[in-house]
């Protein structure tokens, strides 16, 4: 019997369910975003951030956050 930990975590998937905090630079956001370790861990969806200032992957349950908050204007 082994007393290894969750094998998903050996792989790198550091992009579960934790908090990322991103900038007016990384709009539109999808998640996966190319710098995580497993970029391919699912389907890309885009996140609706800019209004709210914080959404939720609905895959990996990763949180994003806008610095400054939402933003109103586009670019």
């Amino acid at each position: 019997m082994s007393n290894r930990s969750d094998p998903a975590s050996e792989t790198g998937t550091a992009n579960r369910a934790r908090l990322i905090e991103v900038t007016a630079a990384d709009l539109p956001l999808h998640c996966p975003m190319p710098s995580m370790l497993l970029w391919n861990a699912h389907p890309r969806v885009f996140l609706p951030i800019a209004a709210s200032g914080e959404e939720l992957c609905p895959y990996c349950g990763t949180r994003y956050r806008l610095k400054g908050g939402s933003a109103t204007h586009g670019h």
